[in-house]
């Protein structure tokens, strides 16, 4: 019998190997290919994840949290691209590597399920040296880790007519092992901060206690708003690095306005709130609408 748990769930590849047996020849591209599953696979197990299969340059691997997939994927990246051995005309080896968080189905040390396809899809969206992930995992990382992530494009999964998010992690823009208790410590240091969102009797607030929330037409979102030009999940707000994010997911984009006059437009991309204002989802907000948000950020 099969057992239902929720992992994170890993694939890493090594970008074009197919060229890399052109160059090197067999015997020495394959030596090249297993310093990286090597390399894979220590970083999947010392960050406490489990190997599940290796399909000829490709690792597949489970973790109990998203933090402890991250921390692996971060740890193979900055192994394999500084490994001495792993140079072509200079130029170092590369890996893409994808996650996803979701529930799966362990059996006979294998995983199946919903959940493995868009941790699959999440490579191939990859280009060489980046890791993609989802919504759902960013939704399960600490602030610390949401401070190393941003969304750049959204896709639509084979087969489904849905689109989703995708995120990078921005494991090069420093030594993310060395970062994170920097980025902790002035998270606890910060004055807190509060963003209260009202919309239609509903009221919400981010902070560091709710350090994420979904907006849109959904019955599933923390604030729903029904609207002809409203997403089903149309727009997030997260709280990073004691500053509130609205990334926007929908197709007809999210107006933002302030009471000091300013203007704002996004659309699947993220910007800043301060103050306090208007939030218009498809469309320019209006006091008199009962489809506006209202929001304050209280310091």
């Amino acid at each position: 019998m099969g057992k239902d748990i929720e992992l994170a769930i890993l694939f890493a590849d090594v970008v074009g190997s197919t060229k890399l047996y052109e160059l090197m020849g067999d015997i020495r591209a394959r030596e090249m290919v297993s310093i990286c599953i090597d390399d894979m696979r220590t970083a999947t197990e010392q960050q406490g994840g489990t190997v599940i299969k290796t399909m000829g340059d490709e690792v597949m691997s489970t973790f109990p949290s998203a933090e402890a997939a991250l921390n692996a994927a971060s740890q193979m990246q900055h192994s394999i691209s500084t490994h001495p051995d792993l140079k072509v005309d200079g130029q170092p080896v590369a890996i893409r590597i994808g996650c996803h968080y979701g529930p799966v189905v362990l059996e006979n040390r294998d995983i199946f399920g919903a959940a493995v396809h868009p941790a699959n899809r999440m490579t191939s969206q990859a280009k060489a040296g980046q890791i993609i992930t989802t919504a759902t995992m960013v939704d399960h990382l600490s602030p610390e880790w949401r401070a190393a992530v941003r969304q750049i494009d959204v896709a639509t999964l084979k087969g489904q007519g849905n689109e989703i998010a995708l995120f990078e992690v921005l494991w090069q823009t420093d030594d993310v092992t060395s970062m994170l208790p920097a980025i902790a410590m002035s998270q606890r240091d910060a004055k807190r901060a509060r963003l209260r969102l009202r919309v239609q009797g509903q009221e919400v607030v981010v902070d560091d206690q709710r350090t994420n929330i979904a907006i849109g037409r959904a019955d599933d979102n923390d604030l729903v708003v029904k609207g002809n030009l409203i997403s089903r999940l149309h727009a997030r707000i997260e709280i990073n690095r004691n500053k509130f994010v609205l990334v926007d997911q929908s197709t007809n984009g999210t107006f933002v306005q302030t009471t000091d006059g300013e203007e704002a437009f996004v659309r699947r991309d993220s910007m800043q709130i301060k103050g306090e204002g208007l939030i218009g989802l498809g469309k320019v907000p209006d006091l008199s609408s009962p489809q506006s948000i209202r929001f304050v950020c209280e310091q």
